[in-house]
């Protein structure tokens, strides 16, 4: 019988050309199937103006319109977290062919403040029980930032460097997060939702930061959002090192210029980075540029498309 199960999986080895891996040894298999892109409705929205001008419903008909795959929900451009406008979204983005692939939220727990970060571990459980409601199988989260910035824009200035608070240090925020993080994890369990940690501000700035959470954790339910804009030297290099964690890729793109910062970034180069680590999921648009998303969410579309076909 061994003889037997080792022949067939060499016949099978042989036929797709592909190594057949054991199923106990990855969850990921090889495939050649291009990589599915979504966008976010942050992109048609952008914080331009009240969000009432780009309601999600508005978002989901024009991804489906314009030929994306998916739809990544921003939260704080819901309307609402009643039921019935839940499901009426899941509704809407199903009847219109759209997967609602992607759940992006807002949190902190970069802060000394006990009962501050216990508000936001409840507030992030919360969210992923709407996550859970939606059937989004996976959502983005924050460390948080120290806040001593004037702005975001002066955030921006000093590419997202900010000091901490005065009498604290980032080894106690490690601390924080990690365990805020830590009690995330039975309820991301429980809903089936895989939490995906941004490369973003504050802890999350480097590869380093974002990895010493994650492996810290250790946990199949935490692993990494990659977005392709938020290292603005040396992004490359930086990015791989997410690669072989990375659960959901937000891809950044800048037509018309940039609100903060543009990047030239080469997305044929990601994509072939990506493929050399195996990623299949999902690449989710976030335009981030001045020119009318009209015409920019199209051109961004095929970019992605030729890249990641």
């Amino acid at each position: 019988m061994t003889h037997r199960r080792n022949f067939l999986k060499t016949a099978a080895t042989a036929a797709t050309g592909f190594t057949v891996l054991p199923a106990a040894s990855s969850e990921l298999v090889q495939s050649t199937r291009p990589n599915p892109i979504g966008v976010s409705t942050y992109s048609f929205w952008r914080f331009n103006g009240p969000k009432q001008n780009y309601p999600i419903e508005k978002c989901i008909d024009q991804a489906a319109a314009m030929g994306f795959d998916g739809i990544e929900l921003l939260h704080i451009q819901m309307e609402s977290e009643e039921p019935d406008y839940l499901q009426g979204l899941k509704r809407r983005a199903f009847v219109n062919g759209l997967d609602l692939m992607g759940f992006s939220t807002h949190q902190g727990f970069v802060s000394p403040d006990a009962e501050e970060r216990q508000r936001n571990i409840n507030e992030t459980i919360h969210q992923i029980e709407l996550c859970y409601e939606l059937g989004i199988p996976t959502m983005r989260l924050n460390t948080g930032r120290w806040g001593t910035s004037e702005s975001f824009t002066a955030l921006m200035d000093n590419r997202g460097i900010e000091p901490p608070l005065e009498g604290y240090t980032e080894e106690e925020a490690f601390v924080w997060v990690i365990d805020a993080i830590e009690r995330l994890i039975p309820k991301a369990r429980q809903c089936g939702v895989l939490l995906g940690l941004e490369n973003h501000w504050g802890l999350g700035r480097t590869p380093e930061g974002v990895l010493r959470i994650v492996e810290a954790i250790d946990s199949p339910w935490l692993k990494v959002t990659l977005d392709t804009g938020n290292f603005l030297e040396d992004p490359y290099d930086k990015l791989e090192k997410l690669a072989p964690y990375t659960i959901l890729m937000q891809a950044k793109t800048y037509y018309g210029g940039g609100t903060w910062y543009t990047l030239d970034l080469d997305y044929s180069r990601i994509a072939e980075m990506m493929r050399r680590h195996n990623y299949v999921g999902y690449v989710s648009l976030e335009f981030e540029g001045k020119e009318n998303e009209q015409t920019a969410i199209p051109k961004s579309l095929e970019l992605l498309r030729n890249a990641f076909s």
